[in-house]
């Protein structure tokens, strides 16, 4: 059993440890910062074994395991003022914030970086971790999963990887405005398309097939399927989404 403290208490936060009280690690405790005292207050309240302290260096002081999830831009006026125990592990939730640079602000040895989204309160999301470490795996499987990763470039891509949400919805948004286009009924729409890609993520996560196998096993071939896939294509609809992605890397990784 670990102590887990929480300095910053937003929507990660909270999904984190509404996940963690559903999961087999549900007696750890938890103490998190008085940061956003109304969310940390409905944890604390409404949750067994959560607590929250008086100030961060409190919740530095009564933890094992400290995650560190507050906004990049705010993260060293935060962190650098605290005063870690070397036996501490340190968990790293903020986005681009290098190992190196938390070891200097922190004089801890042991730190991983996480890149967790909000489904792992459902306990379904996969969360990418680095460096491998047993104890940030054995809670992130308890949320649902971790890829242990040693690669910065390879943890880099996952973190690009996780702008593409705003993306996936976006497509929905769309597909919805061309059928209110062209005569359905906005309520309608909605229904049918929350139902069609909740089924088909459903697919994709069950289904023991690789992505190019399901694109081809829901594409019969000359059929509507294919055709509106090919059509993206060749509109520069994969391009796009390539571009997208590069960019977002090199922002990740200071280079845009």
């Amino acid at each position: 059993m670990h102590r887990l403290g929480f300095v910053g208490t937003g929507t990660i936060t909270a999904a984190i440890v509404r996940g963690l009280k559903r999961s087999d690690l549900a007696s750890w405790p938890v103490v998190l910062s008085p940061r956003n005292t109304t969310l940390s207050m409905e944890l604390a309240s409404s949750l067994p074994g959560v607590t929250v302290a008086a100030d961060n260096q409190k919740v530095v002081d009564q933890s094992d395991v400290v995650f560190l999830a507050v906004r990049p831009q705010d993260a060293e006026d935060v962190v650098r003022p605290l005063r870690f125990r070397q036996d501490q592990h340190i968990i790293s939730l903020v986005a681009a914030l290098d190992i190196d640079v938390i070891r200097h602000w922190t004089g801890a040895s042991s730190i991983t970086r996480a890149i967790p989204l909000t489904f792992v309160e459902q306990r379904v999301g996969v969360t990418p971790i680095m460096p491998p470490d047993a104890t940030a795996a054995e809670i992130f499987r308890a949320l649902g999963g971790c890829i242990e990763v040693a690669d910065l470039n390879a943890f880099d891509g996952y973190a690009a990887a996780s702008a593409l949400m705003g993306t996936y919805f976006g497509i929905i948004e769309a597909a919805q405005d061309w059928l209110v286009a062209n005569g359905l009924k906005e309520s309608d729409a909605d229904l049918y398309l929350r139902n069609l890609f909740g089924s088909l993520g459903d697919v994709l996560r069950e289904r023991p097939h690789s992505l190019r196998e399901l694109r081809s096993s829901h594409s019969t071939r000359g059929g509507l399927n294919e055709h509106v896939f090919l059509r993206f294509i060749e509109a520069g609809g994969g391009s796009a989404l390539d571009g997208g992605l590069t960019s977002v890397l090199a922002r990740i990784q200071g280079r845009g």
